[in-house]
């Protein structure tokens, strides 16, 4: 007679295993493999957030200087604000040139001549007083046509200090940079 038992590779089913297959990891395992920095340290990823930030900063300067209401800062921001930038920059102003006033006036404190030092302050004390009364003018300027072109009622508090505050600035330093040339004021 044939040997009646079966091959152990014959037609067989596998055993199955029981549960599935591996030990379950410790809780320290578990925690080990899901710990991560919050921040990412490596040093590409240090060099792509910084490389990130200054293309945000780059594009939020460039707004800036070109009025771009989302850039602006608060104080900047608004139609009655543009509208005032653009009367300053349209006019030409004695304030402005104050800064450059008081760095002569520096220079000429340098000089052993007491004369000349005396005048020099003179001369500054009284351009200062005309500056601040081409400001003061401004201010109203500015007050009365804003009330007039956005109604009274509707026209923003501190215009005229604003207006006054940058016609101190001298043209090529002030942000937002100009938008108009000389000599166009707006309607």
């Amino acid at each position: 007679m044939p040997n009646a038992t079966p091959a152990a590779n014959d037609d067989a089913p596998e055993t199955p295993t029981v549960g599935k297959g591996r030990a379950t990891p410790t809780r320290a395992e578990r925690e080990a493999a899901n710990r991560r920095p919050l921040v990412a340290n490596t040093k590409e990823a240090r060099a792509a957030a910084k490389a990130d930030l200054q293309a945000r900063r780059e594009k939020a300067r460039i707004g800036m200087e070109q009025g771009d209401d989302k850039y602006l800062p608060a104080r900047d921001k608004g139609p009655q604000r543009r509208w005032v930038r653009d009367y300053v920059d349209a006019g030409w102003h004695i304030s402005e040139w104050l800064m450059a006033a008081m760095l002569v006036v520096i220079l000429l404190n340098l000089t052993p001549i007491a004369d000349v030092q005396l005048w020099a302050m003179v001369a500054l004390w009284g351009y200062m007083l005309l500056a601040i009364g081409d400001m003061v003018l401004l201010s109203i300027r500015v007050k009365k046509k804003a009330a007039d072109k956005f109604g009274a009622s509707r026209r923003e508090k501190g215009l005229g200090w604003y207006a006054a505050m940058r016609a101190l600035q001298m043209r090529f330093m002030r942000l937002p940079k100009p938008q108009v040339k000389r000599g166009q004021y707006p309607a």
